[in-house]
């Protein structure tokens, strides 16, 4: 069987929390493990690496601040960050950057806490996963600032422009695609740049229990994501980019080992 990671599961605090062991063995039972669960605050980063470490070598997790609880930052969190990302489960920091769609955190604070946390990512050595909707500007400038000290970089979620993308290449940021890449209303430019991104900067992700892709036939009732839609998603980008599916697939399996240093535990 195709083996699958998923980078971006937000498994706390959403839909899938209530029907954890489900969704966790609907994912192995499709070859996708382990899963990367998403942090999105301490409380929630804490809260993951604690159901992380009831399902070994199946659940690994973020530890950080999303810009929607950046104004939740203060003096002491890169300190207890810190100390979070010491637990074995965590592979990167983040969930971390800026969101000027929603605003909801003032910029100035998302700014600060999304700088705070890639100073410490490249303090523990540790990859960073990143988050950008409306503030390519201010976010390509914190992230050129401090990119030479990182482990590794990646935007989750990529959604943007070409202009944006090449930006991001050059920097040497990997990109994670998502079932976006399946919505004929929205997704359309996505489609269409998703084949210029290099092969060895492209991971795969369904940010699940977001963004279910509208094209799956048939569609779930639940109308929730699942990671264990992923290889709809990856035959899909294997599609569009009009490479070998099996290729593709192991491929972006053993770039998302490498990018948050999982050989050696399932290679």
């Amino acid at each position: 069987m195709p083996k699958y990671l998923d980078i971006a599961v937000n498994l706390i605090g959403s839909a899938l929390e209530s029907n954890l062991d489900e969704v966790i063995s609907g994912a192995d039972a499709a070859g996708v493990s382990p899963l990367i669960v998403i942090g999105s605050s301490l409380d929630e980063s804490e809260a993951a690496i604690a159901v992380c470490n009831a399902h070994p070598g199946k659940l690994y997790t973020t530890a950080g601040v999303h810009p929607h609880h950046a104004s939740e930052w203060h003096e002491g969190s890169a300190a207890i960050q810190a100390t979070l990302c010491q637990a074995p489960s965590v592979v990167a920091v983040g969930e971390c950057g800026l969101d000027y769609n929603r605003d909801f955190s003032p910029r100035p604070k998302q700014r600060e806490a999304f700088a705070a946390q890639l100073a410490l990512a490249a303090k523990l050595g540790k990859p960073v996963l990143m988050h950008e909707r409306d503030a390519h500007e201010d976010f390509i400038a914190i992230v050129r600032e401090h990119r030479a000290h990182l482990t590794g970089a990646l935007l989750h979620c990529f959604t943007g422009t070409r202009a944006q993308m090449e930006s991001y290449i050059e920097l040497g940021l990997h990109l994670g695609i998502t079932g976006w890449v399946c919505d004929e209303r929205r997704g359309q430019e996505l489609a269409e740049l998703v084949k210029y991104i290099p092969g060895e900067r492209l991971l795969i992700e369904t940010d699940s229990p977001y963004l279910l892709p509208r094209s799956m036939r048939p569609k779930p009732k639940s109308g929730k994501n699942l990671p264990c839609y992923l290889p709809y998603i990856a035959a899909e980008i294997a599609r569009l980019r009009g490479e070998d599916e099996q290729a593709f697939i192991e491929r972006t399996y053993q770039n998302s080992l490498r990018f948050f240093q999982l050989e050696s535990a399932h290679d």
